[in-house]
C-alpha cells in the first residue's frame, strides 16, 4: 500500500513538471507583444522613411528666343522684327536693357535698315505675362456668353507689334465668352414691362417657344410676366444665341 502511494506521488511528480515545462516552452515561443515605447519608434521610423519619390521639377527653358513662325513683316519699327539676346535669368518685372538686331525677313522686305545691333529697353517678363492691353485675343461665337458660370474658350493671342517680351509672341489664353450679336438691354426690359404678356421680350430675345407659350397663356396669369421683368432687370436671361447684351 505505501508502495502504490509512492508511485502516484512520482507520477504527479513527472507529470506536473512536463506541464510547467510546456507553459515555460510556450511563453517563449509567443509573440512578444510591443511596449509603448516600441511603438512610438516604430511609427516616427515609419514618418521618417519615404515612400515615394519627389516630383522633378521642369527644366528652365533653354531658349527665351520667339520660336513662332510669324511672317507679319510690315512694319519697319515693330518689335517682331528684332531677334533679342535675351537674359532668361531677369528678375521679372525688372527694367532691362537687351541687345537686339533686325531678322533677315526684315532686312529684305526694308532694303533701307542696317543689319546692326540696336539696344532695346524691356521689361523682363514671358508674353503670355503682358498685360491685356498689350496683347490681342481673337473671339468666338461658339460658347454662350450669358450663362452661370460663363464658359470660357481658348483663344490663339499675339502680343502688341510695339512690345517686346520674352518667348513666343503668339500664345493661348482661356477667356471669358463675351462677344454679342446686338441686342439692347433697355429695349429687352422695355418690352418686358409693356408687352411682356404678349410674350414680346421672348420673341425679341428669340425664345420662339417660350414667346408662344407666353402669348397664349396671357403671360402665365401675370406670373411669368414680373418673372421675366426680374429674369432680364438682372440680366440671367439673355437672348438665345447666347450672346451679351449692348
Amino acid at each position: 500500500m505505501f508502495f502504490d502511494q509512492k508511485l502516484v506521488h512520482v507520477f504527479l511528480i513527472v507529470t506536473f513538471g512536463q506541464i510547467l515545462h510546456g507553459l515555460a516552452d510556450g511563453v517563449s515561443e509567443s509573440p512578444q507583444i510591443p511596449t509603448e515605447f516600441d511603438k512610438n519608434v516604430t511609427s516616427h521610423t515609419n514618418i521618417l522613411t519615404p515612400t515615394t519619390t519627389a516630383p522633378e521639377l521642369p527644366l528652365p527653358p533653354e531658349t527665351c528666343d520667339d520660336t513662332t513662325s510669324n511672317g507679319k513683316y510690315n512694319e519697319r519699327d515693330s518689335k517682331v522684327c528684332l531677334k533679342c539676346d535675351f537674359n532668361c535669368s531677369c528678375v521679372y518685372g525688372q527694367l532691362v536693357n537687351v541687345t537686339c538686331w533686325y531678322k533677315e525677313q526684315c532686312l529684305q522686305k526694308h532694303p533701307t535698315l542696317q543689319p546692326e545691333n540696336i539696344t532695346d529697353e524691356m521689361i523682363c517678363r514671358y508674353c503670355y505675362q503682358t498685360a491685356e492691353w498689350e496683347h490681342s485675343c481673337p473671339g468666338t461665337e461658339n460658347c454662350k456668353a450669358v450663362s452661370s458660370p460663363r464658359e470660357r474658350y481658348i483663344s490663339n493671342c499675339t502680343v502688341n507689334a510695339d512690345v517686346l517680351c520674352l518667348g513666343n509672341r503668339t500664345f493661348l489664353k482661356k477667356l471669358p465668352c463675351n462677344w454679342t450679336s446686338g441686342y439692347r438691354w433697355s429695349i429687352a426690359m422695355l418690352l418686358s414691362i409693356t408687352l411682356g404678356g404678349f410674350g414680346a421680350d421672348r420673341f425679341y430675345l428669340g425664345h420662339w417657344q417660350e414667346g408662344i407659350g407666353k402669348l397664349f397663356s396671357f403671360g402665365g396669369l401675370g406670373v411669368w410676366t414680373i418673372m421675366d421683368v426680374i429674369l432680364i432687370a438682372i440680366r440671367y436671361l439673355g437672348p438665345a444665341d447666347g450672346s451679351l447684351y449692348i
